[in-house]
């Protein structure tokens, strides 16, 4: 059976798929997408995604096509159409089709994508033996708190992971991480504190990230919202990452030293159980 996709109101076959050349997210990345992932079937923490893409939306001034329901009711469709019970649903809205020029066009309609992809999540190997990463420079703009398509230096950030044969590359400015190239990072010092960089332009605004942080204070976990160095990482207990397809994934190395004792800890452990339960727990 043929990839179901969505482009502008219509279900169709992925090879049917066609978006105009003159499409500004192709010419300019002027565009902002979204990523739920789906665990059994389910949308998981979908809700605070399509607040976030609301909120991106606004930030670029491009007209949201779709109240909240009406989204729901199509990645619900989407889901159903391919199968799927284990990935993600992708959403993504640019500007709309117009003759190429930088300032925006007047009258044109937003374009709509939508796709899903499988992908092992809860069984995902990193998680039982934890994750590498490495670190780079952070090399994107100052509004790093809109989830943009134009994803130039996150792509390089990857492609570095990728070469060096490890999960993830966390982007360090002015000797603090902000986040992973997708994700949010954390550490747990010495102490048993959860710790990771506080909100702001510099960083994404992760949805994972914010419930995470919801389940380990409702546990009674210490958590504290501020920058971190690649120095207090190596020092710290235990490291992970967040994010939507990644859930959260203990960390055990960075830039080829060991977190900790290298191994993955008790304390993610007990995270990933908890926010796995509360994805268990999400109505249909």
């Amino acid at each position: 059976m043929s990839r179901i996709v969505f482009v502008n109101g219509s279900f169709v076959p992925y090879e049917e798929a066609r978006i105009p050349i003159m499409d500004r997210g192709f010419l300019f990345g002027d565009g902002i997408y979204e990523v739920s992932a789906v665990l059994g079937g389910k949308l998981i923490d979908n809700e605070a995604h399509l607040a976030r893409l609301e909120r991106s939306l606004g930030e670029i001034q491009i007209r949201n096509p779709y109240p909240a329901e009406k989204w729901i009711e199509l990645e619900k469709e989407i889901v159903r159409r391919n199968g799927l019970q284990e990935g993600l649903v992708y959403m993504q809205v640019t500007r709309g089709v117009a003759e190429r020029d930088f300032a925006f066009p007047k009258d044109v309609e937003p374009t709509v994508v939508m796709f899903t992809q499988e992908k092992n999540m809860r069984a995902a190997p990193a998680a039982q033996k934890g994750a590498a990463v490495i670190t780079v420079p952070d090399l994107r703009w100052k509004r790093r708190d809109i989830k943009s398509v134009a994803l130039l230096a996150q792509v390089l950030a990857k492609q570095a992971a990728a070469e060096a044969g490890v999960a993830e590359a966390w982007m360090v400015e002015d000797g603090k991480v902000t986040e992973g190239g997708s994700s949010t990072s954390f550490i747990i010092t010495r102490d048993g504190t959860i710790v990771t960089r506080q909100l702001s332009t510099a960083l994404l605004p992760g949805i994972t990230r914010k419930t995470v942080i919801r389940l380990a204070q409702e546990a009674q976990l210490r958590v504290e919202e501020r920058a971190f160095s690649v120095e207090e990482a190596l020092d710290a207990q235990e490291a992970f990452l967040t994010s939507a397809t990644s859930l959260v994934l203990p960390v055990v190395s960075i830039d080829g030293k060991p977190v900790g004792d290298g191994k993955v800890g008790p304390m993610v452990r007990r995270l990933r159980e908890l926010y796995l339960d509360m994805a268990d727990a999400t109505p249909a």
